[in-house]
């Protein structure tokens, strides 16, 4: 009997397909938001590949037996109940670093645009206003001082990026000692968060949500940035206090923000971040370019495949 692969969301063609030999393959990218049938389908199922949207929950797991592996499209797992899955002999597969360049190019490409603060303007240049003397005030990216929050591969890729476009990095990282060989030989400086950001002109969060980082960012913290200064989240949502981010941007405290993350997927109607001002908002696409998908997905297809040929999951 051929082992059964179930895949709830969107995955590149090229690895459905290199996935679709030897196995009774289910591709169902909408059974994320149909789960009564996908868990119908995962009684027989030996792996599940997901992305970021479909909850792998005790319940879930429950509805799968045979379940030995989970592949994640992408490297978060806070929507997989991993104690869950460890104890039921499951083993998650996430795409460590697959994406990493994606998100790295997201963060410096819209750290320098909040900066200059010049590509709103589309609008009122169409309709013949000339606001050339207040865009003339955006700032360049070189000397600027970019502080990143989590230095691991993501975190080190987005450091190299910004030094390229000539700024200086500093970075907090718990799990790293502050004689950790890494910060000397990439070129950047340990500091504790409070102190990265009083010196930071950009902010860039890299740490996973778990209770320690939620609303990491808060209204104290967002008060302690440095005047003038931006900040980018392409991590979790929950680690930004989206409505004291909202009143420090209504309050110009801070130059402006980018979210690819929130709280709740999509962003609910009624949100405190509607119609904010110098506030950039993008769907949790930071990670996710053709290139990427194609690598991530090809990547948790040859892991999936690996895992159940060698019964070592």
């Amino acid at each position: 009997m051929m082992k059964r692969i179930c895949i709830s969301e969107f995955m590149d063609a090229d690895a459905v397909a290199a996935l679709s030999a030897g196995f009774d393959l289910r591709y169902e990218p909408a059974w994320v938001d149909r789960r009564a049938d996908l868990v119908a389908a995962l009684p027989q199922a030996d792996a599940l590949i997901v992305r970021n949207r479909t909850q792998v929950d005790a319940a879930l797991l429950d509805s799968a037996p045979r379940l030995r592996v989970v592949g994640r499209l992408g490297v978060g797992l806070d929507n997989i109940d991993v104690e869950s899955c460890a104890a039921r002999g499951i083993r998650v597969i996430p795409a460590v670093g697959a994406n990493a360049r994606s998100v790295a190019e997201y963060v410096v490409i819209t750290v320098a645009m909040l900066l200059r603060g010049a590509f709103a303007s589309g609008a009122e240049v169409a309709q013949g206003k000339w606001p050339r003397a207040r865009l003339s005030e955006g700032r360049e990216t070189l000397g600027k001082t970019l502080g990143v929050v989590g230095f691991g591969d993501i975190g080190r890729q987005t450091a190299a990026l910004a030094q390229a476009f000539g700024m200086r990095v500093i970075a907090h990282d718990p799990m790293l000692r502050a004689d950790d060989p890494v910060w000397q030989g990439r070129d950047v400086a340990p500091r504790s968060l409070d102190a990265l950001l009083a010196e930071a002109d950009a902010v860039s969060l890299h740490v996973p949500l778990v209770p320690a980082t939620r609303h990491l960012i808060n209204a104290p913290r967002l008060a302690a940035m440095k005047s003038g200064a931006v900040l980018v989240n392409t991590a979790r949502g929950g680690v930004v206090d989206e409505a004291a981010l909202a009143q420090a941007l209504r309050e110009g405290r801070l130059a402006g923000a980018a979210l690819d993350v929130f709280e709740q997927e999509p962003l609910p109607a009624g949100s405190p971040l509607a119609d904010v001002p110098n506030l950039v908002l993008t769907p949790h696409i930071g990670g996710v370019t053709r290139e990427a998908n194609a690598r991530v997905s090809m990547l948790i297809a040859r892991k999936v495949r690996e895992a159940l040929e060698e019964g070592t999951a």
